[in-house]
């Protein structure tokens, strides 16, 4: 008799305050799904860890964290942290928070997560972040096949 077993991994990458990094991150993001076979989940997951990933970088001044963790065979968690403690308003606790107007330059980003995320949330870490960093936030997003 076999069992099927969900999987069950996290990895964590931490990034510098450097231009390259969203981008090398959403590369690491793409093998990690491949190798562990989720690969029906890599375009969803990297356009939403590309936004919370340009968030951290244009609006934290130091290191930030990507956070990637199976929640079973179907579901897949990303995060990310980053040393500023303010939940940007498509995270906070209004959900019927408003999309920026249309001719706006930024803010649109996190409102494309809201409506591609199967489930979202944020919440500010008054203690040590993820590498003993001083508070910030942390950003989540789930995908699901």
């Amino acid at each position: 008799m076999s069992a099927t077993v969900s999987p069950s991994w996290a990895y964590s990458l931490q990034l510098p305050q450097d231009p390259r990094a969203p981008g090398l991150a959403r590369q690491t993001l793409r093998s990690v799904l491949r190798t562990h076979a989720m690969s029906a989940h890599v375009e969803t997951a990297e356009l939403l860890a590309g936004e919370l990933l340009a968030n951290a970088y244009l609006y934290s001044d130091g290191p930030y964290t990507l956070r990637l963790r199976a929640m079973g065979p179907t579901r897949l968690r990303v995060s990310v942290w980053d040393s500023n403690p303010h939940i940007p308003e498509p995270f906070g606790a209004d959900p019927r928070a408003e999309a920026p107007p249309s001719g706006a330059e930024r803010g649109r980003g996190l409102f494309l997560v809201r409506a591609y995320a199967a489930n979202w949330g944020g919440y500010p870490l008054g203690g040590m972040g993820p590498y003993g960093e001083a508070g910030g936030k942390l950003l989540w997003v789930e995908v699901r096949a």
